[in-house]
């Protein structure tokens, strides 16, 4: 389903997110202060809807459309407006979903919810996460964290001694409350359906609940080997 974001800051993070979206086929206004990067974004091949502006101002968020927004992003390099920014958008407009970025770790303790910010997009901290999974779990790699940190979005390669090569999706004994979302296979993307026979060297994408993400790598990459 399409939404309407709308993403603050038209640097390097926000000008590709803005794309990304626009590319995904979601409605969306990238808003960015600075006149020359406002005028360079909307030159650019394929640009998102481009709104030149102080988005700390309502009335500037206001003439972005903020009010039919659905999605609102803020990452400029600013964690002051950026806090702002969601603050704004949830208090004053009541957008339904706020994202910030965190440029500084140490103000990683002001994004949270009663300030505004659904999810606070600290770099750091995600970089620290992945390096500790991905010793612990193998190959298994962390791509994504949702629900407050209960759910991971993790990719696996499916191994030649893989409980689930050769096997249906239906048949496959998941942990509880996993999903298969997606599976790479020579550059292409499967969609998954109980009927989709997993192939070893299958990168395949799921949804796990983080307290079994070690029973799903063992279904899906097999045991651990040693030399």
């Amino acid at each position: 389903m399409s939404k309407k974001v709308i993403v603050v800051g038209g640097g390097e993070v926000g000008s590709f997110l803005a794309g990304l979206l626009r590319g995904w086929g979601h409605d969306t206004v990238l808003v960015e202060e600075n006149p020359e990067t406002a005028r360079r974004l909307k030159e650019g091949a394929n640009p998102a809807q481009v709104f030149c502006g102080d988005a700390t101002d309502p009335e500037v968020l206001q003439s972005a459309g903020i009010r039919g927004a659905d999605i609102v992003a803020a990452v400029t390099g600013s964690d002051e407006v950026n806090l702002t920014v969601a603050s704004l958008a949830r208090f004053e407009f009541g957008v339904g979903r706020t994202l910030a970025r965190v440029n500084v770790p140490r103000h990683a303790w002001m994004f949270t919810p009663a300030v505004g910010v659904d999810v606070a997009l600290n770099q750091a901290e995600v970089l620290a996460h992945l390096i500790v999974e991905q010793a612990s779990t193998g190959s298994m790699l962390t791509l994504l964290k949702l629900g407050g940190g209960r759910y991971s979005l993790v990719e696996a390669e499916v191994g030649k001694n893989s409980p689930a090569a050769g096997q249906k999706i239906a048949s496959l004994p998941l942990p509880l409350d996993c999903i298969l979302v997606g599976i790479l296979r020579r550059k292409e993307l499967i969609l998954p359906r109980g009927g989709t026979v997993v192939e070893a060297d299958d990168h395949v994408l799921a949804l796990t609940p983080g307290s079994h993400t070690e029973e799903l790598r063992l279904l899906l990459e097999g045991p651990k080997t040693t030399d």
